[in-house]
Parts: C-alpha cells; structure tokens; sequence
C-alpha cells in the first residue's frame, strides 16, 4: 500500500520565503504529495504564492497551534510533515521517513537541525546546530523547525497540536512520544537562523534557554509568546 503524506505549512507574512519551501516540498514528496499552506492572517502576498505554487491554502487566525491543529484536520494523508515557512527538506525527505516508519512501534520523529549558509554566520549560531541536535539526540524531544513527522493516527491518539501559541511544538512532540517510538533521523533539514540574525545570536539564545526554564516551571505559553521576539507578529 503506498504511503499517502500531507506536509502542512503555518504561515504569517511569508510570501518571500513560501514558493521554495512548497518546491522544497514538492521536490522531497513529488506531484502528488498533498501541501497545505495554513495562513494566519497574512499583509502581503503569502496566499496567493502559496496557491501559484500548486499548494491548497487554508485561512485560520493567528497562531501557530492553531494552524497546525486546521492543517492536521483538513489532511488526508497518513503521515503529516509539519514544516515551518522558511525550512527547506532534503531531496530524500520521503525515503528517511518511510525507513523510520518502517517498524510498527515507529510513530513519528523529526529531523537533525541545520542552518541556511546563505550568509556567514557568526560563532554563537554556528554552535547552536550541534548543540540543538545532542539535545534532540538525548533528551528524545525536538522543535518545530526540526519539521516533526507522524502518522496521522498517532497524532490524534497523542491530542493533535495544542492551541498554543508558543511551546506547542515541544508539547505536542512530548505528547507523541507517549504513543510510540519517535526517531530523530541523521537527514537534516536546512532552515533560516534570520531570527537569530535580527534579535542577536546571544539575546535570543539566553531568551530561549530562559523561556524553557519558565515552560518548565508552568508560565503560561500565552504569557512568554507576547514576551517573544518575531519576525512577522506571530
């Protein structure tokens, strides 16, 4: 039986980034991959790119959660790529995932984080790459812009993603991993570090590690995401 993918873009304002990352797609999953653009409320020309693009676009509000929760209910595939509006995936995106589903108790996974060399990038974010994937490696977590995968089935046993606008990634993928093994496969996706560029390397990092020590501790992700630096008002 062949396997049927949906890969489910959120997006707000993306209009110069989401004809690639939908020909990313189209070039890791072929023709007849079914790709769903969520828009939460884009200014610019984001839903129309989306479209010429040949993907089917949803409108929802704002939020990450949100949209993904939309994407997940609109898809028909078995398995569901959540992919962020400026990640591309690897030419053999469909061949590591169907190897990592190939065992029955396999429910999902992400891939190994790596940023885009458009633009030399200084030393603080170069070492994040290494260090966000030894924490994937050993903590068996990972973040939206690792793009998660999962079986349809397993991301409604785990509650889908939460409606949250901050956190919903780390909390979905922590729910996922109750409902089977997930795997973090040696394929990476390539994704922009341009918050990191804009904010600071060294402020965004510190925000990060202490907004997931606030997480940890039970602040409400509502409270921490107007605290959150953006780059399109999400």
């Amino acid at each position: 039986m062949t396997t049927r993918y949906s890969i489910l873009i959120p997006a707000l304002n993306e209009a110069a980034q989401i004809e690639a990352t939908i020909q990313s797609a189209r070039a890791a999953f072929g023709a007849d991959a079914e790709i769903i653009v969520i828009d939460g409320g884009s200014m610019d020309a984001t839903c129309a790119h989306a479209a010429a693009a040949g993907a089917a676009v949803l409108n929802t509000g704002r939020g990450r959660g949100k949209q993904l929760r939309a994407g997940i209910e609109a898809a028909g595939g078995d398995v569901l790529v959540m992919l962020h509006a400026d990640t591309r995936l690897p030419v053999n995106a469909a061949a590591v995932i169907a190897g990592a589903l190939e065992r029955s108790d396999a429910v999902g996974g992400a891939f190994r984080l790596r940023f885009d060399r458009e633009h030399t990038l200084p030393l603080p974010v170069r070492m994040l790459e290494p260090s966000i994937n030894l924490r994937s490696r050993l903590f068996r977590t990972a973040t939206g812009d690792q793009a998660i995968f999962a079986r349809k089935e397993a991301v409604r046993a785990a509650g889908s993603v939460p409606d949250l606008p901050l956190f919903e990634d780390v909390r979905f993928y922590r729910a996922l991993r109750r409902t089977g093994r997930v795997v973090l496969l040696n394929a990476a996706i390539t994704t922009s570090p341009r918050l990191w560029l804009r904010a600071g390397p060294v402020r965004v990092i510190l925000l990060h590690l202490t907004f997931r020590a606030l997480h940890a501790l039970g602040v409400s992700p509502h409270w921490l995401a107007r605290r959150y630096p953006s780059l399109s008002g999400r």
